[in-house]
Order: structure tokens, then C-alpha cells, then sequence
């Protein structure tokens, strides 16, 4: 299964539409979008696409009223799912939320096969050491709102545990 791992739109919605429309055309199934979605408008244009999508808030929340509204219109495609998602995709535990730091922490505790995190809009794929001895992926899809660096997303196919860190044009 492949899925459209984004963060940090900051009410960019024509570039998160632009990767959630990518990611489908190369097989994506799902979307995770990591926080700092600000508006739940940013959203709408992904209920054409037609991909079931996952979202956490981050530091700028923006409307939960107004977030709570859009997923209720979407007849469930869209889930907010507060401060973390812990959900099972495609036969693997995944685990997101925004922050890194506690992104990282989760990582360690060995209970997920990939944690997904945003915020730093710095993309980035690492094994991350467990305490049982094992390795979590630890993965960050970058900024597709392209605040500070390039806009970037993320492609993962779970089957393979394959990472592929996409720009947009």
C-alpha cells in the first residue's frame, strides 16, 4: 500500500492539492497530513480527489469548529484526529503527530513500524534505535506549503518501507 505523507500547508491549498493529486496518480491509497493546516478550507479541494485522509493539528490550529464541519461534509474521507494519529495502514502501526521531539519519543518505544512527524519543515527519512533493540522508521515529509525551503511531500510505499521525498514544480 502506498500512501501521501504531507505537513505544514499554512493554507497553502493549491500545493497540498497538487501533491495529494500526485501522490494518487502514482498509486497512493491514503493521505497522513502531519499539522499546521491553519484553515479547514485548505482541505476542501482534496474531497475531489477522493482519498481517504488522516490530520493532526500543530502549533497553528486554526478553526476546530470549522475543521469539525469539513470532516462531517466529506461523509468521512477527512478524519481529524487531534494532537496524534495511531491507525494501522496497509498491515503497519503508524503513528503521527507534528512535533518531532515527541515524534522521536514514540519512535522509541519499538510499538509502531513508522512514525510520521512535521513541523521543521526539513525533510528527512531516519531508522530510529528502539528499546527493544529495533528500528522505527522516523520520517518527515518536509514543508508542501514550501515555507523556508522547497515544497516537498512525501510518497511511502509500506509494503517495502520505501520513503520517496517528492518536490513540487
Amino acid at each position: 500500500m502506498k500512501i501521501c505523507i504531507v505537513s505544514d500547508s499554512h493554507d497553502r491549498a493549491p500545493m497540498l492539492a497538487a501533491a495529494v493529486s500526485a501522490a494518487r496518480q502514482a498509486g497512493a491509497e491514503a493521505v497522513i497530513h502531519c499539522g499546521d493546516l491553519i484553515g479547514a478550507m485548505t482541505l476542501r479541494p482534496l474531497i475531489p480527489i477522493g482519498l481517504p485522509v488522516h490530520v493532526v493539528h500543530g502549533n497553528n490550529l486554526g478553526d476546530p469548529v470549522a475543521l469539525w464541519n469539513l470532516c462531517a461534509a466529506s461523509d468521512g474521507l477527512i478524519r481529524y484526529h487531534g494532537a496524534d494519529i495511531d491507525l494501522e495502514l496497509g498491515g503497519r502501526r503508524l503513528f503521527a503527530t507534528h512535533y518531532p521531539h515527541y515524534g522521536r519519543g514514540m519512535a522509541c518505544t519499538g510499538d509502531f513500524d513508522i512514525v510520521c512527524c512535521g513541523h521543521s519543515h526539513a525533510a528527512s527519512v531516519v531508522q530510529q534505535p528502539t528499546v527493544a533493540g529495533g528500528m522505527t522508521w522516523l520520517v518527515n515529509p518536509g514543508s508542501v506549503g514550501g515555507l523556508g525551503a522547497p515544497p516537498t511531500w512525501m510518497l511511502a510505499d509500506l509494503s517495502h518501507f520505501d520513503f520517496e521525498v517528492r518536490r513540487l514544480d
